[in-house]
């Protein structure tokens, strides 16, 4: 596929990126790599967005939203910022690319979408592990029939990142980042990969959330996602949100699911895990082996596919641009993910049927979230 700066004319677009944290510098760096000019970043100040070198620093997101040459906004902001900066987005004819969740509540995603579908403009919620290649080769076998009827999809989401009580981030604070944090901030990409891949929404839910950590130590001052400084001074905070999920789910088709969501499993980093069982066979995935499609199957034994354009649908393997045994990850995510927005912004708005994430997509999220809170509380089944 062309760079998104060879589908308009020859003329280039150009993106302001709004936070400086660990996402943010990802978004500008797969903006550059599909060439997109990054016009320039805000920070929390213009002194701390400067100071990170990664491009221009506005001195404010209002002077973002003025500069008539920005094409498209990308909201890598804390959850609590997201509902407000996209309405001020959309409201100055900006094309719009959020970070989950679109917003702290189903009523202002609802409110979100309508308003950028009345606008015309392109609008994402960035769920980038969609545009793992093997992902969207898991999909199309899928949608192929290749596993024949799906009646069962399991995984879990895993990480060590707040293992500790001494591990701090400004999304254990729920007026920032929301009243669920395990099933908001990691959950929300399993339960949007499972309907992506098998194509049926979820529609009905069963949670179990539980607070393993229930005093923080937090630091006197900010933290950047993903660090744990040692030697600061620190106050306890008494914590709300869960650390653990164990969900049940059910899909639309009929298929039923379960994960588990963990901020708290020493040694796993990453560890993005589904399984699809179907009639005719069984796949699985594991975002710590991202380049691998295991395929299960009594007919012929198992097989393990390692990301190959030669070997893939069509579909897929147009999702990945390097040979087999040079692998692409995470960051290559988010740069397939922008060559599908930015082929919309490049035609003027949103295409029929999106081949990306869009705003609705982000609402159902939090329809699906409020679900699971009613039913932890309830201790019952809940429909989305």
């Amino acid at each position: 596929m062309a760079p998104a700066s060879d589908l308009v004319d020859g003329a280039t677009l150009r993106a302001g990126v709004v936070g400086t944290g660990f996402i943010g510098v990802v978004h500008v760096d797969a903006l550059r790599r599909i060439g997109v000019d990054v016009a320039g970043v805000v920070g929390s100040s213009a002194e701390r967005a400067a100071a990170k070198g990664i491009a221009p620093a506005y001195a404010s997101y209002e002077a973002l939203l003025e500069d008539d040459s920005v094409d498209v906004v990308h909201l890598t902001t804390p959850n609590d910022l997201h509902y407000s900066q996209a309405k001020q987005a959309l409201s100055a004819g900006k094309h719009v690319v959020c970070e989950k969740p679109l917003a702290m509540t189903s009523e202002q995603s609802e409110e979100l979408v309508a308003l950028a579908e009345a606008s015309g403009l392109v609008h994402c919620t960035n769920f980038n592990i969609r545009f793992y290649p093997v992902v969207q080769e898991a999909r199309e076998r899928v949608h192929a029939g290749e596993l024949g009827d799906v009646w069962n999809v399991h995984g879990c989401y895993l990480q060590d990142w707040l293992a500790t009580p001494e591990d701090w981030n400004w999304r254990l604070e729920p007026a920032r980042g929301g009243d669920l944090r395990a099933v908001g901030d990691i959950g929300s990409h399993w339960l949007d990969l499972t309907q992506f891949v098998t194509g049926s929404p979820i529609v009905e839910v069963f949670s179990d959330l539980a607070t393993i950590i229930p005093v923080r130590r937090r630091p006197v001052g900010e933290v950047e996602t993903f660090s744990s400084p040692s030697d600061v001074e620190r106050v306890d905070v008494p914590m709300t949100t869960e650390d653990v999920a164990h969900i049940l789910v059910r899909f639309d088709s009929g298929a039923r699911g379960s994960c588990v969501l963990s901020q708290v499993s020493f040694g796993r980093k990453n560890a993005i895990r589904m399984e699809v069982d179907g009639s005719r066979g069984t796949l699985a995935w594991d975002g710590e082996r991202h380049e691998e499609l295991w395929l299960g199957s009594r007919e012929h034994g198992n097989e393990i596919l390692q990301r190959n354009p030669q070997l893939m649908h069509p579909g897929s393997a147009a999702r990945t641009q390097l040979p087999v045994g040079h692998a692409e990850g995470f960051a290559d995510t988010f740069r397939e993910l922008y060559r599908a927005v930015y082929a919309d912004v490049a035609r003027g708005g949103p295409s029929t049927e999106p081949d990306y994430p869009t705003f609705r997509d982000g609402h159902v999220e939090n329809l699906i979230c409020d679900a699971i809170a009613r039913s932890n509380r309830e201790g019952a089944w809940v429909r989305v």
